[in-house]
């Protein structure tokens, strides 16, 4: 092989290389934007909470909870975001009132999501004495006497009224309680409402650690609150929720059969008026068991949808309309 030949190789090797250089870091380069761009969007999501969390604590509280309730009622009557949904999902649960009452369930719920929201960022700075100042438990002696049985309890919830409200209301009285939680794709927002609920002295089981950590919660006595009115994906149980099928989660139901742990369904409905105060309603789901580990799992389950839709009746206004609870059949049902 001549020089000028080898010269020839080496260049046509040269430049096969860069040609499958540029080529690779073009696909590095596919791969990684979007997760620049949703680094940015969640670097910027997170200034945005900071400023709003910074913004709801050094105002006055009434000034605060009045920006919260215009925001909200600008988003759901102004802006309409997701106003199509919470429409639909209102036709659905009272298709026999008017659509005027409707409309003003709709324009409330809107309103008092951005009351609660900046409700909610103020409990960082929230003591035990403040919580139980704004919250009265009416049968607390119950929920007292349930936890006497040494068995733990199993709260249920919804997203009705205040539910970072309504922990925070046993743990100010000295109760120990850990909530489910998902984990949030913000990671910093997510540390953020962790803290939150840390400072309150919740504990949190993240959705991976549901089936080890809360038997050993239960096991120590503790509550464990569970939210049971979101539209459950794999493994969900076809429950009536407002006279129609709803895909519901199995699991506050299948860890009281198997730890024997009564459940209650507690739910923190704001007082009316301007002044930040609640009221913690508590009711023990009862059952008797008929030694059929599914038809208790769907009675107990039944049970308590049952249980928050009287609650939700109560005050329409404060529930979460926005979600899709009736989104599509479950993979699995009994």
């Amino acid at each position: 092989m001549t020089l000028s030949s080898m010269k020839q190789t080496w260049l046509g090797a040269l430049g096969s290389w860069m040609r499958s250089n540029l080529h690779i870091r073009a696909i590095i380069e596919t791969f990684l934007q979007p997760m620049k761009l949703q680094k940015a969007k969640h670097y910027i999501e997170h200034l945005a909470f900071r400023a709003l969390s910074g913004t709801a604590i050094l105002l006055p509280e009434a000034l605060a909870i009045s920006i919260g309730y215009f925001l909200g009622w600008v988003a759901g009557s102004v802006l309409r975001v997701r106003r199509t949904e919470v429409d639909a999902h209102l036709l659905l649960a009272f298709p026999e009132r008017t659509k005027t009452w409707r409309d003003c369930v709709a324009r409330a719920s809107y309103a008092h999501l951005g009351r609660e929201a900046v409700a909610t960022l103020r409990l960082s700075r929230a003591t035990a004495k403040d919580l139980s100042e704004r919250t009265r438990v009416p049968d607390l002696e119950l929920f007292l006497t349930a936890l006497e049985e040494g068995k733990g309890v199993i709260l249920v919830t919804g997203h009705l009224g205040n539910w970072e409200v309504g922990g925070g209301a046993f743990t100010a009285r000295g109760l120990s309680l850990d909530a489910i939680a998902k984990s949030m794709a913000n990671k910093a927002i997510g540390d953020a409402i962790a803290g939150v609920r840390e400072g309150l002295g919740i504990g949190i089981i993240y959705k991976d650690e549901v089936v080890r950590e809360v038997p050993r919660s239960l096991l120590k006595g503790r509550v464990v609150a569970i939210p049971a009115d979101q539209h459950a994906h794999k493994g969900g149980m076809l429950v009536s929720f407002f006279g129609r099928n709803a895909s519901t989660t199995r699991t506050p139901a299948l860890f009281a059969i198997r730890t024997g742990a009564p459940i209650f369904l507690g739910i923190a409905l704001r007082d009316p008026g301007w002044r930040q105060r609640y009221t913690v309603l508590l009711e023990r789901i009862d059952f008797q068991s008929s030694g059929d580990v599914d038809a208790d799992i769907r009675g107990l389950t039944e049970a308590h949808c049952a249980a928050l839709e009287r609650a939700v009746r109560l005050a329409p206004g404060q529930y979460f309309w926005h979600h899709r609870r009736w989104k599509s059949v479950p993979r699995h049902d009994n």
